[in-house]
This record gives structure tokens, sequence and C-alpha cells, in this order.
């Protein structure tokens, strides 16, 4: 079974998930919040956010792919995303010269911690 990663899209999303629960990390941010309504399984709603300081939009983008990229090797390896959540990951500088591995593990350590504080 796929899941599908699908971007909030209201501002209302935005505001409800900002105003809840949040991990920093080095590399990113994550907020996080229940969804209100269960809907069709195989979608996980996140949206990856880069800041315009951060740099131009090929860092910007590189960024954005590198942790993407780490929640979907996450999802497939089954490990602890909570499809039943809404995501904001905010992207750091730093995620864009750190070894993807390094930002891949950073990503699994802090969606473990997510789902302690969860269930």
């Amino acid at each position: 079974l796929m899941i599908k990663l699908k971007n909030l899209k209201s501002d209302f999303q935005f505001k409800r998930v900002l105003g809840q629960k949040k991990i920093h990390t080095n590399y990113f941010s994550v907020y996080f919040g229940k969804n209100l309504i269960k809907e069709n399984n195989n979608k996980l709603n996140i949206s990856f956010i880069i800041k315009k300081k951060l740099g131009n939009a090929v860092v910007r983008n590189k960024i954005k792919r590198r942790l993407r990229s780490a929640v979907q090797k996450n999802l497939k390896s089954k490990k602890f995303i909570d499809i039943n959540y809404s995501y904001i990951i905010f992207g750091k500088s730093k995620a864009f010269s750190e070894k993807y591995t390094i930002i891949a593990d950073e990503l699994d350590k802090t969606f473990f911690r997510i789902n302690q504080t969860n269930n």
C-alpha cells in the first residue's frame, strides 16, 4: 500500500497544526496535530516549508526534496509516522549541507518521539 503525501491546503489547517505540538531539531522543526476527521487511510497530510531567507530556489528545493524523501523512506519501512496526524515540517539551512543519512536518522528519531508523546 503506497501512502501518498498530501499538502495541507487551507489557512485553517495550517493555523490549527501550528497551534499544537512541536519538536525542533538542528535540521528541521515538526509541528503536528491530530486530524479532525478520519479520512481514507492512505494519505498523509504533510507540508514542507522552507523560509525564503534560507537561500535561493535551488537551495530551498533541495532541502524540501531531502526532507520529503526521508519521510517517504520512513513510511516505506513502516516506521513511526502516524497518518491520523497532520504535520508541517520547517526545513533549516543545515539540512542543505548535512549528509542525507544523518537527516533521515534525525527524522526517524523525531517521529519516534512524536509517537511516544501521542500514544
